[in-house]
């Protein structure tokens, strides 16, 4: 396997799970030495997106991966990438 997907769809109105599924998914990756992770917030107002980026410019979460980016084809996507 060499990458993981979330969708926060399902939970975009709950903010504890949002920021549990996007730890949750986060040590996944690292534990399985998967090199990208999908992160799907979802176009919308874009306040689901920003969360996210917020959450993954925590310091303590930042030196978990190497470096993200928002697709540039589908805003809506987020790519993390890992160094395993």
């Amino acid at each position: 396997m060499s990458k993981l997907k979330l969708d926060l769809h399902e939970i975009f109105r709950n903010g504890k799970a949002i920021s549990q599924e996007l730890g949750r998914i986060i040590d996944e990756a690292n534990e399985k030495h998967i090199k990208m992770v999908e992160i799907i917030p979802g176009k919308g107002s874009g306040q689901l997106k920003r969360r996210v980026i917020r959450f993954l410019n925590e310091p303590y979460i930042r030196n978990r991966y190497h470096r993200f980016e928002v697709d540039e084809k589908n805003h809506g996507r987020i790519f993390v990438h890992f160094r395993h």
